[in-house]
Protein backbone atom coordinates (compact mmCIF):
# COMPACT_ATOMS: atom_id res chain seq x y z
CA UNK A 1 0.00 0.00 0.00
CA UNK A 2 2.78 2.43 0.88
CA UNK A 3 4.03 2.00 -2.70
CA UNK A 4 0.83 3.44 -4.14
CA UNK A 5 0.90 6.53 -1.97
CA UNK A 6 4.64 7.16 -2.22
CA UNK A 7 4.79 6.91 -6.00
CA UNK A 8 4.80 10.43 -7.44
CA UNK A 9 5.71 9.52 -11.01
CA UNK A 10 2.22 9.73 -12.55
CA UNK A 11 0.95 12.41 -10.23
CA UNK A 12 1.44 15.40 -12.45
CA UNK A 13 -0.45 13.82 -15.38
CA UNK A 14 -3.35 12.48 -13.34
CA UNK A 15 -6.62 14.33 -13.88
CA UNK A 16 -8.41 13.11 -10.76
CA UNK A 17 -9.37 16.05 -8.59
CA UNK A 18 -12.12 17.26 -6.31
CA UNK A 19 -14.45 18.47 -9.03
CA UNK A 20 -17.66 16.48 -8.69
CA UNK A 21 -18.63 15.22 -12.12
CA UNK A 22 -22.15 14.08 -12.79
CA UNK A 23 -22.79 10.92 -14.69
CA UNK A 24 -19.32 10.71 -16.25
CA UNK A 25 -17.68 8.15 -13.98
CA UNK A 26 -20.69 7.13 -11.92
CA UNK A 27 -22.07 3.59 -11.93
CA UNK A 28 -25.68 4.84 -11.82
CA UNK A 29 -26.88 6.64 -14.95
CA UNK A 30 -30.24 8.33 -15.65
CA UNK A 31 -32.93 5.84 -16.61
CA UNK A 32 -34.18 6.32 -20.15
CA UNK A 33 -37.98 6.66 -20.66
CA UNK A 34 -38.24 7.51 -16.98
CA UNK A 35 -41.76 7.89 -15.55
CA UNK A 36 -41.90 9.08 -11.93
CA UNK A 37 -45.63 8.31 -11.59
CA UNK A 38 -45.16 4.70 -12.75
CA UNK A 39 -42.27 4.23 -10.34
CA UNK A 40 -44.25 5.77 -7.47
CA UNK A 41 -47.16 3.39 -8.15
CA UNK A 42 -44.81 0.38 -8.25
CA UNK A 43 -43.20 1.41 -4.94
CA UNK A 44 -46.53 2.05 -3.24
CA UNK A 45 -47.78 -1.37 -4.36
CA UNK A 46 -44.56 -2.98 -3.10
CA UNK A 47 -44.94 -1.31 0.31
CA UNK A 48 -48.71 -1.59 0.81
CA UNK A 49 -49.14 -5.29 0.03
CA UNK A 50 -48.92 -8.00 2.66
CA UNK A 51 -45.22 -7.96 3.39
CA UNK A 52 -42.97 -5.65 1.42
CA UNK A 53 -41.75 -6.61 -2.04
CA UNK A 54 -38.10 -5.75 -1.41
CA UNK A 55 -37.06 -6.64 -4.97
CA UNK A 56 -39.18 -3.79 -6.38
CA UNK A 57 -37.73 -1.30 -3.89
CA UNK A 58 -34.19 -2.38 -4.81
CA UNK A 59 -34.77 -2.44 -8.58
CA UNK A 60 -36.41 0.97 -8.73
CA UNK A 61 -34.22 2.89 -6.26
CA UNK A 62 -30.85 1.60 -7.47
CA UNK A 63 -31.55 2.08 -11.18
CA UNK A 64 -32.50 5.78 -11.05
CA UNK A 65 -30.31 8.82 -10.41
CA UNK A 66 -30.82 10.88 -7.27
CA UNK A 67 -32.53 13.61 -9.29
CA UNK A 68 -34.97 11.01 -10.65
CA UNK A 69 -35.54 9.63 -7.14
CA UNK A 70 -36.50 13.13 -5.95
CA UNK A 71 -39.20 13.22 -8.65
CA UNK A 72 -40.37 9.76 -7.55
CA UNK A 73 -40.63 11.05 -3.95
CA UNK A 74 -42.90 13.91 -5.12
CA UNK A 75 -45.05 11.58 -7.24
CA UNK A 76 -45.26 9.08 -4.35
CA UNK A 77 -46.56 11.75 -1.98
CA UNK A 78 -49.09 12.92 -4.57
CA UNK A 79 -50.20 9.30 -5.09
CA UNK A 80 -50.41 8.18 -1.44
CA UNK A 81 -50.52 11.30 0.72
CA UNK A 82 -47.50 9.93 2.58
CA UNK A 83 -43.76 10.49 2.12
CA UNK A 84 -41.67 7.71 0.64
CA UNK A 85 -38.99 8.38 3.25
CA UNK A 86 -41.41 7.75 6.12
CA UNK A 87 -42.83 4.62 4.48
CA UNK A 88 -39.35 3.18 3.87
CA UNK A 89 -38.47 3.81 7.51
CA UNK A 90 -41.68 2.19 8.67
CA UNK A 91 -41.49 -0.79 6.36
CA UNK A 92 -37.84 -1.83 6.29
CA UNK A 93 -35.19 -2.11 8.97
CA UNK A 94 -31.51 -2.16 9.86
CA UNK A 95 -28.76 -1.60 7.30
CA UNK A 96 -31.20 -2.14 4.42
CA UNK A 97 -33.38 0.72 5.69
CA UNK A 98 -30.34 2.99 6.18
CA UNK A 99 -29.24 2.31 2.60
CA UNK A 100 -32.67 2.98 1.06
CA UNK A 101 -33.02 6.18 3.11
CA UNK A 102 -29.58 7.27 1.82
CA UNK A 103 -30.70 6.63 -1.77
CA UNK A 104 -33.80 8.85 -1.50
CA UNK A 105 -31.95 11.70 0.30
CA UNK A 106 -30.48 14.51 -1.86
CA UNK A 107 -26.63 14.28 -1.87
CA UNK A 108 -25.96 17.52 0.06
CA UNK A 109 -28.55 16.59 2.68
CA UNK A 110 -27.07 13.10 2.98
CA UNK A 111 -23.55 14.51 3.56
CA UNK A 112 -25.04 16.96 6.07
CA UNK A 113 -26.88 14.20 7.98
CA UNK A 114 -23.70 12.09 8.11
CA UNK A 115 -21.70 15.02 9.52
CA UNK A 116 -24.50 15.72 12.03
CA UNK A 117 -24.56 12.07 13.09
CA UNK A 118 -20.78 12.13 13.52
CA UNK A 119 -21.09 15.08 15.91
CA UNK A 120 -23.92 13.64 18.03
CA UNK A 121 -23.51 12.03 21.42
CA UNK A 122 -20.40 11.92 23.56
CA UNK A 123 -17.29 12.27 21.46
CA UNK A 124 -17.17 12.81 17.72
CA UNK A 125 -16.82 10.19 14.99
CA UNK A 126 -13.73 11.86 13.62
CA UNK A 127 -13.28 9.29 10.85
CA UNK A 128 -16.56 10.45 9.24
CA UNK A 129 -15.55 14.12 9.38
CA UNK A 130 -12.13 13.21 7.95
CA UNK A 131 -13.58 11.22 5.04
CA UNK A 132 -16.16 13.85 4.08
CA UNK A 133 -14.08 17.01 4.46
CA UNK A 134 -10.98 15.46 2.85
CA UNK A 135 -12.76 14.12 -0.24
CA UNK A 136 -15.43 16.73 -1.09
CA UNK A 137 -15.12 19.69 -3.44
CA UNK A 138 -15.71 23.30 -2.34
CA UNK A 139 -19.09 23.14 -4.05
CA UNK A 140 -20.11 19.97 -2.18
CA UNK A 141 -18.95 21.39 1.18
CA UNK A 142 -20.87 24.63 0.62
CA UNK A 143 -24.01 22.69 -0.33
CA UNK A 144 -23.66 20.55 2.82
CA UNK A 145 -23.24 23.71 4.96
CA UNK A 146 -26.31 25.31 3.35
CA UNK A 147 -28.46 22.28 4.26
CA UNK A 148 -27.04 22.34 7.81
CA UNK A 149 -27.98 26.02 8.16
CA UNK A 150 -31.47 25.39 6.81
CA UNK A 151 -32.16 22.40 9.06
CA UNK A 152 -30.52 23.50 12.31
CA UNK A 153 -30.65 27.29 11.93
CA UNK A 154 -27.01 27.64 12.91
CA UNK A 155 -23.79 27.73 10.89
CA UNK A 156 -21.95 24.45 10.42
CA UNK A 157 -18.66 26.15 11.41
CA UNK A 158 -20.17 27.12 14.77
CA UNK A 159 -21.39 23.57 15.42
CA UNK A 160 -18.01 22.10 14.53
CA UNK A 161 -16.22 24.60 16.78
CA UNK A 162 -18.14 23.29 19.75
CA UNK A 163 -17.37 19.71 18.83
CA UNK A 164 -13.71 19.42 17.78
CA UNK A 165 -10.62 20.93 19.36
CA UNK A 166 -6.91 21.60 18.99
CA UNK A 167 -4.98 21.45 15.71
CA UNK A 168 -7.51 18.95 14.35
CA UNK A 169 -10.21 21.57 14.85
CA UNK A 170 -8.15 24.21 13.01
CA UNK A 171 -7.82 21.92 10.00
CA UNK A 172 -11.47 20.79 9.95
CA UNK A 173 -12.72 24.38 10.26
CA UNK A 174 -10.54 25.52 7.35
CA UNK A 175 -11.85 22.69 5.17
CA UNK A 176 -15.45 23.29 6.24
CA UNK A 177 -15.31 26.81 4.82
CA UNK A 178 -15.10 25.26 1.35
CA UNK A 179 -12.64 27.88 0.14
CA UNK A 180 -9.77 25.77 -1.21
CA UNK A 181 -7.98 27.57 -4.05
CA UNK A 182 -9.39 26.28 -7.36
CA UNK A 183 -6.80 27.75 -9.69
CA UNK A 184 -5.36 25.30 -12.23
CA UNK A 185 -2.08 27.14 -12.80
CA UNK A 186 0.93 25.88 -10.87
CA UNK A 187 3.50 28.22 -9.33
CA UNK A 188 6.70 26.16 -9.17
CA UNK A 189 8.51 28.65 -6.93
CA UNK A 190 5.60 28.67 -4.48
CA UNK A 191 5.61 24.85 -4.50
CA UNK A 192 9.30 24.88 -3.52
CA UNK A 193 8.63 27.47 -0.81
CA UNK A 194 5.71 25.47 0.63
CA UNK A 195 7.70 22.24 0.51
CA UNK A 196 10.58 23.91 2.35
CA UNK A 197 8.17 25.49 4.87
CA UNK A 198 6.71 22.06 5.72
CA UNK A 199 10.16 20.46 5.84
CA UNK A 200 11.38 23.20 8.20
CA UNK A 201 8.23 22.85 10.34
CA UNK A 202 8.59 19.08 10.65
CA UNK A 203 11.57 16.92 9.70
CA UNK A 204 14.11 19.70 10.17
CA UNK A 205 13.20 20.81 13.69
CA UNK A 206 12.74 19.34 17.14
CA UNK A 207 8.97 19.17 17.60
CA UNK A 208 6.55 19.93 14.82
CA UNK A 209 4.79 23.14 13.82
CA UNK A 210 1.50 21.59 12.72
CA UNK A 211 -0.02 24.93 11.67
CA UNK A 212 2.23 25.16 8.59
CA UNK A 213 1.06 21.74 7.33
CA UNK A 214 -2.58 22.67 8.01
CA UNK A 215 -2.36 26.02 6.23
CA UNK A 216 -0.83 24.51 3.07
CA UNK A 217 -2.76 21.22 2.82
CA UNK A 218 -6.17 22.73 3.56
CA UNK A 219 -5.95 25.75 1.26
CA UNK A 220 -3.73 25.24 -1.79
CA UNK A 221 -5.19 24.02 -5.09
CA UNK A 222 -4.91 20.34 -6.05
CA UNK A 223 -2.46 20.92 -8.97
CA UNK A 224 -0.36 23.19 -6.74
CA UNK A 225 -0.20 20.57 -3.98
CA UNK A 226 0.82 17.87 -6.45
CA UNK A 227 3.81 19.95 -7.47
CA UNK A 228 4.55 20.67 -3.79
CA UNK A 229 4.63 16.92 -3.01
CA UNK A 230 7.21 16.40 -5.77
CA UNK A 231 9.35 19.26 -4.42
CA UNK A 232 8.99 17.94 -0.85
CA UNK A 233 10.37 14.54 -1.86
CA UNK A 234 13.38 16.24 -3.49
CA UNK A 235 14.15 18.23 -0.33
CA UNK A 236 13.38 15.60 2.27
CA UNK A 237 14.11 12.30 0.52
CA UNK A 238 10.80 11.12 1.99
CA UNK A 239 7.24 11.50 0.78
CA UNK A 240 5.11 14.06 2.63
CA UNK A 241 2.87 11.25 3.85
CA UNK A 242 5.84 9.45 5.44
CA UNK A 243 6.87 12.69 7.17
CA UNK A 244 3.35 13.34 8.51
CA UNK A 245 3.11 9.76 9.78
CA UNK A 246 6.50 10.12 11.49
CA UNK A 247 5.89 13.57 12.99
CA UNK A 248 2.21 13.54 14.05
CA UNK A 249 -0.37 11.35 15.70
CA UNK A 250 -4.09 10.98 16.34
CA UNK A 251 -6.89 12.63 14.37
CA UNK A 252 -4.69 15.37 12.90
CA UNK A 253 -2.32 12.80 11.42
CA UNK A 254 -5.29 10.85 10.01
CA UNK A 255 -6.82 13.98 8.46
CA UNK A 256 -3.59 15.27 6.89
CA UNK A 257 -2.75 11.82 5.50
CA UNK A 258 -6.29 11.63 4.06
CA UNK A 259 -5.79 15.04 2.40
CA UNK A 260 -2.47 13.94 0.89
CA UNK A 261 -4.13 10.78 -0.45
CA UNK A 262 -7.10 12.70 -1.87
CA UNK A 263 -4.80 15.15 -3.63
CA UNK A 264 -3.24 12.15 -5.35
CA UNK A 265 -6.43 10.17 -6.01
CA UNK A 266 -9.83 10.47 -4.34
CA UNK A 267 -10.99 7.14 -5.89
CA UNK A 268 -7.93 5.26 -4.53
CA UNK A 269 -8.47 6.82 -1.08
CA UNK A 270 -12.12 5.76 -1.05
CA UNK A 271 -11.28 2.29 -2.39
CA UNK A 272 -8.94 1.88 0.59
CA UNK A 273 -11.71 2.97 3.00
CA UNK A 274 -14.17 0.56 1.39
CA UNK A 275 -11.79 -2.34 1.90
CA UNK A 276 -11.24 -1.24 5.51
CA UNK A 277 -15.01 -1.24 6.06
CA UNK A 278 -15.20 -4.91 5.01
CA UNK A 279 -11.92 -6.26 6.39
CA UNK A 280 -11.67 -8.45 9.46
CA UNK A 281 -14.50 -9.45 11.76
CA UNK A 282 -17.71 -7.50 11.20
CA UNK A 283 -18.54 -4.86 8.65
CA UNK A 284 -18.65 -1.09 9.05
CA UNK A 285 -21.98 -0.73 7.22
CA UNK A 286 -22.22 3.02 7.78
CA UNK A 287 -18.97 3.70 5.88
CA UNK A 288 -19.84 1.16 3.20
CA UNK A 289 -23.29 2.68 2.62
CA UNK A 290 -21.98 6.24 2.66
CA UNK A 291 -19.23 5.75 0.09
CA UNK A 292 -21.32 3.56 -2.23
CA UNK A 293 -24.25 6.01 -2.25
CA UNK A 294 -22.36 9.31 -2.22
CA UNK A 295 -20.03 8.27 -5.06
CA UNK A 296 -22.57 6.26 -7.12
CA UNK A 297 -23.00 9.10 -9.64
CA UNK A 298 -19.60 10.74 -9.18
CA UNK A 299 -16.66 8.33 -9.56
CA UNK A 300 -17.72 4.83 -8.52
CA UNK A 301 -16.35 3.36 -11.78
CA UNK A 302 -12.93 4.82 -10.89
CA UNK A 303 -13.22 3.54 -7.31
CA UNK A 304 -13.99 0.06 -8.67
CA UNK A 305 -10.94 0.23 -10.96
CA UNK A 306 -8.66 1.38 -8.11
CA UNK A 307 -10.04 -1.32 -5.80
CA UNK A 308 -9.20 -4.04 -8.35
CA UNK A 309 -5.73 -2.56 -8.92
CA UNK A 310 -4.98 -2.38 -5.17
CA UNK A 311 -6.41 -5.69 -3.99
CA UNK A 312 -6.51 -7.89 -7.15
CA UNK A 313 -10.16 -8.86 -6.52
CA UNK A 314 -13.18 -6.75 -7.43
CA UNK A 315 -15.28 -4.48 -5.23
CA UNK A 316 -18.31 -6.48 -6.38
CA UNK A 317 -16.83 -9.75 -5.08
CA UNK A 318 -15.78 -8.09 -1.80
CA UNK A 319 -19.37 -6.90 -1.20
CA UNK A 320 -20.76 -10.27 -2.25
CA UNK A 321 -18.65 -12.15 0.29
CA UNK A 322 -19.18 -9.61 3.06
CA UNK A 323 -22.82 -8.48 2.90
CA UNK A 324 -25.90 -10.64 2.72
CA UNK A 325 -29.66 -10.28 2.41
CA UNK A 326 -31.43 -7.30 0.91
CA UNK A 327 -28.68 -4.95 2.11
CA UNK A 328 -26.07 -6.89 0.13
CA UNK A 329 -28.33 -7.14 -2.95
CA UNK A 330 -28.86 -3.35 -2.91
CA UNK A 331 -25.12 -2.62 -2.60
CA UNK A 332 -24.36 -4.98 -5.52
CA UNK A 333 -26.93 -3.20 -7.70
CA UNK A 334 -25.37 0.19 -6.84
CA UNK A 335 -21.90 -1.22 -7.54
CA UNK A 336 -22.96 -2.37 -11.00
CA UNK A 337 -20.53 -4.63 -12.88
CA UNK A 338 -18.08 -7.14 -11.54
CA UNK A 339 -14.50 -6.34 -12.59
CA UNK A 340 -13.11 -9.84 -11.98
CA UNK A 341 -12.44 -10.67 -15.63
Amino acid sequence: MAGLWNDLEDLMDSDTDFKPTTGGRGAIKPKQNFDAEDDAKALSKAIEGIGTTEKTLIDVLTQRTNAQRQLICKAYEAETGRTLLKDLKGDTGGDFEDLLVALVTPPAAYDCHEVTRAMQGAGTEDCVLIEIFASRSNQQIKALAAVYMEESEKPLIKALKGDVSGDFSDAVLLLAEGNRDESTTVDSEKAKEDAMAMYSAGEKKWGTDESKFIEILCQRSIPQLRQTFVEYKKISGKSLQESIEGEMSGELEQLLVALVKCVKSVPAYLAELLRGSMKGGGTDEATLNRIMVSRSEVDLLDIRAEFKKLYTYSLHSAIESDCGGDHGKTLLKICGGDDES
